[in-house]
């Protein structure tokens, strides 16, 4: 009765929690601008930056895993969200690139907790039903819809307010992540904690390494842990990109908040309407959401290198924009609604650390390949060549996944649906 308790309190607060907590507020409309205009920081130097996150969340991937084993996943949500809030500390008082790497390792410490913790401690905490996975999406995507409504809201507040200050939307920013870590505290635990001994870190990563091997054995989750973490980090590398060619074809600063509200405020709702994608496109739903998205960015970095009217390039951005955020919406709670059926607790845990992995070492790529191409050229061209590149490599992947994945049930074979059996 405690348990059930328990996982009812999880499953009630979760919404909330997901809400106010599932990423920073605040800060993405601005943080380009806070880099590159109050901190005096090259466009190059902020995506050079930004491509140690990735390899920061990698190297503690495996002591994050432990962490979670070891304390459970409340007191490691704490810790996650406490982490985050030290990093916006460090941006704030930061002078120079070094600040910004330093907190760059304290955000990754802190997303990489969440990342594993948040979507298996909910999903832990529904009835093992044959509705589960849908109740998941379901409550998933509705903390995720009304995260995108309140950032829309805040990026509008955020972009008028860094026209008077940097440090103002700063600071509402390091308030949210107070709030994240007190929501963190209102969980409970649900799972049992494991002891560390001296060979828990050797363990751990020799079993992430056998759940590469596992995985590979089912061609149905190999290829939705790589598609899945590719577009992933194609998603999170566009962040910087989007400010730095608006702030190129001369976009007023103010109106970065405003332009990235309503697009999230899209986002939500497209976020909202995930069953309906699912519904409307079944095996076809991640190609839908994923060759709109790569191939969106050739078109932005070919007009916005054509000699064409400031008007016309401002039309084509928010586009372009348009079309990611649609896509970027219900792209979440779909991966993890596909990733997480015919799967149980423990392999949950190794499908996120094994997605967790692969977008990080895929997003370095994307985002190092990016500062390198913005030394040499303009952000229009950066898209252009980066645009090419993932819209060969995802229509190649979306080719080969054709008879592997999103099937009926009975289509599958042994090894994809009972995948725990597999030595």
């Amino acid at each position: 009765m405690e348990n059930t308790k328990a996982k009812q309190i999880n499953v009630n607060l979760y919404t909330r929690y997901k809400m106010l907590s599932w990423d920073l507020l605040f800060y993405y409309a601005i943080i380009f601008l806070f880099f590159t205009q109050t901190k005096g920081i090259s466009a190059a130097d902020v995506l050079l930056a930004e491509s140690f996150y990735p390899i920061f969340k990698i190297i503690f991937l495996v002591p994050a895993t432990i962490l979670i084993d070891s304390i459970g996943k409340r007191k490691s949500l704490i810790i996650g969200n406490s982490f985050i809030f030290l990093a916006i500390l460090a941006y704030m008082i930061g002078f120079n690139f070094a600040f910004i790497v330093i907190g760059e390792l304290l955000s990754a410490i802190g997303f990489i907790i969440k990342g594993i913790c948040e979507s298996n401690m909910i999903y832990d905490s529904l009835e093992k039903d044959e509705k589960r996975g849908a109740k998941f999406a379901k409550i998933e995507g509705k903390g995720t819809s009304y995260y995108y409504y309140i950032d829309a809201i805040s990026s509008v507040i955020a972009g008028f307010l860094f026209s008077i200050n940097g440090y103002i939307p700063m600071s509402l920013c390091l308030i949210g992540t107070i709030i994240s870590v007190y929501l963190s505290t209102k969980f409970k635990d649900i799972d049992e904690k494991q002891k560390i001994n001296k060979n828990k870190v050797y363990k751990e990563c020799k079993d992430l390494f056998n759940s590469f091997k596992l995985f590979g054995k089912s061609p149905r989750l190999k290829n939705l842990i790589f598609f899945g973490a590719l577009i992933s980090a194609i998603i999170l590398s566009l962040t910087m990109l989007r400010s730095s060619i608006m702030q190129e074809i001369g976009i007023p600063s103010e109106y970065f908040g405003v332009i990235f509200a309503i697009l999230g405020l899209i986002s939500g709702v497209a976020a909202k309407n995930e069953n309906r994608f699912h519904k409307k496109f079944r095996n076809r739903t991640l190609a839908s959401l994923a060759i709109p998205l790569v191939f969106s960015c050739v078109f932005l970095g070919i007009s916005c290198s054509a000699n064409i009217r400031y008007e016309v390039n401002v039309i084509v951005v928010l586009i372009v924009f348009l079309i990611q955020y649609i896509a970027r919406g219900p792209f979440y709670p779909l991966i993890k609604q596909y990733l997480n059926n015919f799967t149980t607790t423990s392999l949950r845990t190794k499908i996120s650390s094994s997605f967790n992995l692969l977008e990080n070492i895929l997003r370095f790529l994307i985002t190092f390949l990016a500062s390198n191409l913005l030394r040499v050229t303009n952000t229009a061209t950066t898209f252009t060549i980066l645009g090419c590149i993932l819209t060969i490599i995802v229509v190649l992947m979306l080719d080969n996944m054709r008879k592997k994945v999103g099937l009926k049930p009975e289509q599958y074979s042994e090894k994809d649906i009972n995948i725990l059996e597999l030595k």
